[in-house]
């Protein structure tokens, strides 16, 4: 049998490579200006923001309307996810006819609904009042308790409740933390926080025990109509020089 014979084939010449461009590094962009790396306020200035607070509004008044510490209550666990106008609103009639726990589990959870139906969650929220209503009978003799735990124990009741209606009611100093203090109190660096907590036990500790009284209201007040979410009026903020936001306007 014939040896058969393969002619070898010839490779083909390798191509070089083509050497990867070498990676241009982008130019980083300056990181804002972390609050908490921010110069601390010293004492002197805090006592001057909070002086200017005092001299522009020596007494600043809560904007949820009530009779009696079980209304202001109730209007405080009616505010959550709801504006104070919202809110007063509807109370206004509803505490003609129920200003106390007892009349408020009289008049009854479906008769409530219909008075507080302007309000976000009012459902959920109807059940609560007249929940905490009937424990405020049965456990704390009709009278609104004036500690934070047992507040907080009450149906739809939590720690910011508690803080306003112990300042409002009672006269403690508490402060207590919403949307806008919150915002006032990381924007400006007064107390920079991640929690609603951590603000307001920041605040508490700068805060000299002279303004402690009404310094929660200022607070609200200034992020309400002031320092606002979107677009801050820094030209007419009563602490825009000492203010430590890098993005203010003036």
């Amino acid at each position: 049998m014939a040896k058969i014979t393969r002619k070898p084939v010839p490779r083909k010449a390798a191509v070089p490579k083509k050497k990867a461009k070498a990676a241009v590094a982008k130019p980083k962009t300056p990181a804002k200006k972390s609050l908490k790396a921010m110069k601390p306020w010293t004492p002197a200035e805090i006592h001057e923001v909070f002086s200017r607070f005092r001299k522009a509004n020596p007494e600043p008044k809560g904007e949820l309307e009530h009779v009696n510490p079980f209304t202001l209550l109730v209007a405080v666990v009616l505010s959550a996810q709801a504006t104070d106008a919202g809110v007063n609103k509807a109370t206004r009639a509803l505490f003609e006819v129920a200003d106390t726990p007892q009349k408020m589990l009289d008049l009854g959870e479906e008769r409530l609904r219909d008075y507080i139906k302007t309000i976000g969650l009012y459902r959920t929220k109807a059940k609560n009042v007249i929940a905490l209503s009937a424990k405020v009978l049965s456990e704390f003799g009709g009278e609104v308790p004036r500690t934070r735990a047992e507040i907080e124990s009450l149906p739809g009741a939590g720690r910011k409740t508690a803080n306003v209606v112990l300042n409002m009611a009672f006269g403690e100093h508490t402060m207590a933390v919403d949307t806008h203090v919150f915002r006032v109190g990381n924007r400006t660096g007064l107390a920079p926080g991640k929690t609603p907590l951590e603000v307001e036990l920041g605040l508490e500790k700068v805060i000299p025990a002279e303004f402690m009284l009404h310094a929660h209201h200022w607070l609200i007040l200034h992020g309400r109509y002031t320092c606002l979410a979107r677009k801050p009026r820094c030209e007419v903020c009563l602490i825009n020089d000492l203010c430590r936001w890098p993005e203010k306007t003036v």
